[in-house]
């Protein structure tokens, strides 16, 4: 792995983390362990708990001063309209699917409130996880740095906040 020495902090990192994710819906993960697998259906793309759907997707928030983005994986909780539609083309390339809405199920570190506030989803390749939009007129820190991208000064702010991998 390369090491990268951080011009912000001066120290020595291993490797360069663009990504943070979420294994499970917050609500879902807080169930306790040995609970959990009775109360929700859950592989690491789809999650039922009860009447709720969730799918896991990605949230890219583009580097200003570099090449690439900062991945959030996070989960939507969406309509059980929405949820079957997505188990049809779960194999299939859908990026020409009109985006559907979805509320976040998870809550980033270093950001306000984000759990249950509404986003739009892509769906993509069969390859890749449906990304995430914030509704253009959002005022939220993680919607305005989607759409404006973040410098090397806030991405060493983000690994601070979410500490080691």
């Amino acid at each position: 792995m390369e090491s990268v020495t951080c011009p912000h902090c001066g120290n020595t990192h291993e490797g360069h983390p663009t990504d943070r994710s979420w294994t499970l819906p917050d609500e879902v993960w807080a169930i306790p362990e040995v609970e959990r697998k009775a109360k929700a259906k859950y592989t690491t793309d789809l999650c039922q708990y009860g009447n709720r759907y969730f799918i896991r997707c990605l949230i890219q928030v583009p580097f200003c001063d570099n090449p690439g983005y900062f991945g959030w994986g996070v989960w939507a909780e969406v309509d059980w309209p929405t949820f079957q539609k997505y188990l049809e083309i779960y194999e299939k390339d859908a990026s020409n699917e009109p985006r559907v809405m979805g509320r976040l199920a998870n809550q980033p570190p270093g950001y306000e409130n984000l759990l249950n506030e509404e986003v739009q989803i892509q769906f993509g390749a069969a390859t890749e996880r449906p990304s995430i939009w914030f509704p253009e007129n959002s005022k939220l820190k993680m919607a305005e740095e989607q759409r404006a991208g973040i410098d090397s000064a806030r991405y060493h702010e983000i690994l601070e906040i979410t500490g080691p991998i």
